[in-house]
Parts: C-alpha cells; sequence; structure tokens
C-alpha cells in the first residue's frame, strides 16, 4: 500500500465526471444542469471541482455566498453563478463580478434593485426563489403580485429565473409533501410568468430530486451531493463514486496495560493488553469528538480498527490489537471501505457533514485530472 505520508484529502475527478454522467442520463436532453460548489465543492476543492465541471459542459454554478462566487471568477470562472444566500453588505460585489443573486424576500428585492440602479444596471439578471414548505428562504405565493409591482415599471432588473426547493425529496414517506409542493411551484411560477410577460426558466430538483420526480425537471436541475458521490439511497450510491477520500497514516504504536487509560479523561479505560495507534487528524481537522469511545472507525490494511477515547484536537487513538501494522502506515477514514456517508452514519450524522466539515490544513490532492 503507498504511504501517504500526512493526511490527505484525494480528490478524484474521473469519479466527478462518471457521477455528472450519471445524473445527465436521468434528464431530458434540453435540461440544463446547475452544479452546486458551495461549501469549498462539498469540503473538497472548489476551484478544481468548478473548473472540471466546466469543462465537462454544465450550464450554471450555484454557491451560498458573495465571496465564494468571487474566489471562482478570480480564478477564471466565466459560467453563469447563482447566488444562493446574498446578503446586502456584498451587493456591490455581485454586481462587480457579474453574479447573479437569489431575491428571496421583500426587503432583498428592494434592497437589490436600488442598488442596481445606483450602478445604472440593464437588466441585470436575478433569481425569484419562491418558499414552497422548506420555509427557510423565499417569497410566498401571496408575494407575485408584490414582485411584479417592484419590477414593472424599471429595467434595471430581469428575472431569469424561478425556482423553489424541495425539503424531503429522498423520503419516500414524504412524497405526497414534495408533489404538494411542486404543484404549488408550478402554479406560482405560471403566475408569475404570466404577469411579467415572458417564461424565465424554472427549477426545483436537488439531487434526490433528479432521482424519484424526473417529472419537475423543468427547464434546469441543481445537483450537489450527487456530483460528490452521494444519491441519499443505496442503490443511488451503489451507481455513484465517491469523489473524496481521507487517508492519514500512524504516527505511533502504543502497547496498552490492562486498566491504563488512553487519552483525555481518561475516556478510555483497557480490559487487557492492547495497541493502539495514533493518528494525525482530530476535531480541528473535521473529525469531531462524536466519531470517538468506539463509534467511528477506521481501515489499516482493509481491517477495521475503532477509534478509542476522545477524539483530540489534532489526534485520534484507534485500536490495532488485531491487525498488523507499523508506524508510517496508510489509514483510510473514508473512501475505499467505507463511504462518507457509512462514516457519518456511524455517528448519527450524514455525509453532508462530514464532507464540508474536513479542515483546509488537510492537504488536496488531485488524482485522474
Amino acid at each position: 500500500m503507498d504511504k501517504v505520508g500526512e493526511t490527505t484529502l484525494q480528490i478524484d475527478l474521473a469519479a466527478l465526471e462518471h457521477n455528472f454522467k450519471f445524473l445527465k442520463s436521468r434528464l431530458d436532453p434540453e435540461t440544463k444542469f446547475l452544479s452546486v460548489v458551495k461549501a469549498f465543492a462539498y469540503g473538497s476543492d472548489m476551484v478544481t471541482i468548478a473548473k472540471k465541471m466546466e469543462s465537462l459542459g454544465t450550464d450554471y454554478f450555484a454557491v451560498a455566498y458573495a465571496n465564494e462566487g468571487v474566489l471562482l471568477r478570480n480564478a477564471g470562472i466565466t459560467l453563469p453563478i447563482l447566488i444562493l444566500h446574498p446578503l446586502p453588505i456584498n451587493f456591490e460585489a455581485l454586481i462587480d463580478f457579474n453574479l447573479e443573486p437569489s431575491l428571496y424576500s421583500p426587503k432583498i428585492l428592494k434592497l437589490f434593485l436600488e442598488k442596481a440602479e445606483e450602478r445604472q444596471q440593464k437588466d441585470y439578471p436575478v433569481h425569484i426563489k419562491f418558499n414552497t414548505g422548506l420555509n427557510r428562504l423565499g417569497f410566498w405565493e401571496n408575494d407575485v403580485d408584490y414582485i411584479i409591482n417592484h419590477l414593472r415599471e424599471q429595467n434595471a432588473l430581469k428575472v431569469i429565473s424561478v425556482f423553489s426547493h424541495l425539503a424531503a425529496s429522498e423520503d419516500v414517506a414524504e412524497r405526497s409533501f414534495s408533489l404538494q409542493q411542486i404543484a404549488t411551484f408550478k402554479k406560482t411560477s405560471e403566475a408569475l410568468n404570466q404577469k411579467l410577460g415572458y417564461k424565465p426558466f424554472r427549477h426545483m430538483l436537488n439531487t434526490s430530486g433528479i432521482i424519484n420526480y424526473p417529472e419537475a425537471q423543468f427547464e434546469m436541475v441543481r445537483s450537489g451531493i450527487g456530483l460528490y458521490g452521494y444519491g441519499n439511497a443505496k442503490a443511488i450510491d451503489a451507481k455513484l463514486k465517491p469523489v473524496a477520500q481521507l487517508k492519514t497514516i500512524i504516527s505511533q504504536l502504543h502497547k496498552i496495560e490492562p486498566n491504563e487509560s488512553v487519552g483525555y479523561n481518561r475516556a478510555y479505560k483497557s480490559e487487557g493488553y492492547r495497541i493502539t495507534a495514533t493518528l494525525p487528524l482530530g476535531h480541528a481537522d473535521g473529525i469531531g469528538r462524536q466519531y470517538g469511545n468506539k463509534k467511528g472507525h477506521v481501515f489499516i490494511h482493509g481491517k477495521k480498527a475503532p477509534i478509542i477515547g476522545n477524539v483530540c484536537m489534532d489526534m485520534i487513538m484507534v485500536d490495532v490489537t488485531d491487525i498488523a501494522c507499523k508506524e508510517g502506515d496508510e489509514v483510510l477514514v473514508f473512501g475505499l471501505h467505507q463511504s462518507a456517508e457509512e462514516f457519518a452514519n456511524t455517528a448519527d450524522t450524514i455525509s453532508y457533514e462530514i464532507l464540508t466539515a474536513i479542515s483546509h490544513r488537510v492537504k488536496r490532492v488531485i488524482i485522474n485530472s
């Protein structure tokens, strides 16, 4: 087994391409594809991922905040970038870098319109978001007239898309709720289009929506977690390839006698003779304390090694009593032998959290570029 030498997050661009092609295969040929690259491309490498997606033919990007869009523009990304959660303090930067805001409330619409007029913009592209049940961001169904009244006699802004977000697209038990959301969005977007006098493109489906509600793909879909190898269902996960693998090494081995403790607060106490391995990553790297005390585990030479004691800021200790290994050997946290979803499940969380938690002090290594 190759020795990585330090903690690394390996990013496989061939896996990314595979996932994009799989998701595209579920769509009508004319449906546009928006790649979600927020949160450093789900904890990987936003610029590298965006450049690869641009080369593969994605139509749009989305990020959460303006500074993420600015980073992409400074890296040379030229495709349209939707800012999902713009804040008034960043409106100048939005316009400076040609970033397209989601207008999701009366206040945001009013303030961005004022800024666009102040900057003498014409037909600046904006996206109108409707809340159809997630109750996070978005105009209400009965806000259509308010939106139209503010947009009717101005030429600074132009609505180029209308969108919403499914709340539970992966949950078959919530199918009726998702269908109601889709119906509400259809009704609301049609009402807006009629009063605008033209038809902005529409998008509502996330990764699980692409899989479970293809009839609602409208003119564009948005995918985040699916691009990175996770489909929120075992059957779909089997058809995708994880883009990120987290690897580290064994820094030191310890022989532990009966009744000895390991780590802070003596959280682990040995019931017999054991061998432990100390690994150079901890909660400052994204492996939270919830993975300690045998909840989480890593793989060494294909064998499971439980995390013992409390996770430290920069280190974790694992039990390797039954594993033939030595200092410097490679350790897989998630990737080949267990996915990020499986690793996250040991601490009752989800792949999104562990992927986006990986610290930027962890070295990123790009493969299959």
